[in-house]
């Protein structure tokens, strides 16, 4: 939540999700789109305080949580939260709802599905998401979705820029559009999309998961959200990232950081993954396919989702 700065959001028409994750599977995305507005008023319900009643993205509905308030209220509900025990094994005859956060962190997992560069990635997240979810699905008989090569993430200011958690969203390089994105080989890549994940994805892929942002000097006053490309920029020089003044624009050197995976256990539209084992939020996969849609969308709704069809 904190990295989403608190946004929860479904795209505000069904075509405009499928346009923007034309690889998902439509029935979970129909899903996860015709349940948001019913998921959210019961978060609402549970104490969740919102801050703002809009995305500021006119593609989007949804709102930004207070999010440690909103955490508060969740952990009140939970009851008995055992922390510091990790789940090394399926315990026999009960249902059980995996929801470990993808495998971003496990390095062995994104250098076998996501890229050979996996070293170079900078963690944009947290360090325990490593897969613990699709390695006890996989043993309980269940199987991968499509797009298990596909993460959410940003361009970073790269190394000897340090990316830990108070930097993960200040240091995030996220003005693609407004520049040239150049490899060390001289590979060019032109944004796509407007939550610039092909960037992201691009980079990964490219040597040492590194890339150059060419940024004319016209270009350093857009704004992106609530800050401008230059700001950005200056956060990486004071950060310590290499950048660098040419002829009539700004050179910054930029590593991709992955958030979380998309990619996961396959599920139908009761979250189900194999007989009594239920899937919610990253561990999930097949959803955000080809793009980006709300991951705090899917972690509400499926997570619901899987709590009723346990319960059942």
């Amino acid at each position: 939540m904190r990295l989403s700065g608190g946004y929860v959001f479904r795209y505000r028409e069904w075509e405009g999700f499928r346009a923007e994750c034309p690889g998902g599977d439509p029935a979970l995305q129909r899903l996860v789109w015709e349940r948001f507005d019913d998921a959210l008023a019961w978060l609402r319900g549970v104490g969740a305080p919102v801050l703002e009643e809009e995305t500021g993205n006119p593609l989007t509905v949804g709102v930004r949580l207070d999010v440690e308030r909103t955490t508060e209220a969740l952990a009140a509900r939970a009851g008995e939260i055992r922390l510091g025990e990790p789940l090394t094994a399926l315990p026999n005859g009960a249902s059980v709802v995996l929801a470990t956060g993808g495998f971003a962190a496990g390095r062995d997992l994104v250098r076998e599905h996501v890229t050979p560069e996996a070293e170079h990635i900078a963690l944009r997240s947290n360090p325990w998401s490593s897969g613990d979810g699709l390695r006890l699905g996989l043993a309980a008989g269940a199987s991968r979705s499509n797009g298990m090569d596909e993460f959410w993430g940003r361009a970073m200011a790269a190394p000897p820029a340090v990316v830990e958690p108070a930097t993960f969203r200040p240091l995030a390089q996220v003005y693609a559009r407004h520049a040239r994105v150049v490899d060390e080989r001289g590979e060019e890549f032109v944004a796509g999309t407007w939550s610039e994940i092909d960037v992201a994805q691009w980079i990964a892929r490219r040597p040492r998961a590194r890339a150059w942002f060419h940024v004319p000097d016209e270009k350093l006053g857009e704004r992106v959200r609530d800050r401008t490309v230059g700001e950005m920029v200056e956060a990486a020089r004071a950060a310590g990232t290499s950048v660098e003044r040419r002829d009539g624009e700004t050179v910054v050197e930029v590593v991709a950081g992955i958030t979380t995976t998309l990619g996961g256990l396959a599920i139908d539209t009761q979250a189900c993954a194999a007989d009594g084992i239920y899937v919610a939020g990253a561990d999930a996969g097949g959803i955000s396919t080809g793009g980006w849609a709300s991951g705090l969308a899917t972690a509400l709704v499926l997570g619901l989702v899987a709590a009723e069809s346990a319960v059942r």
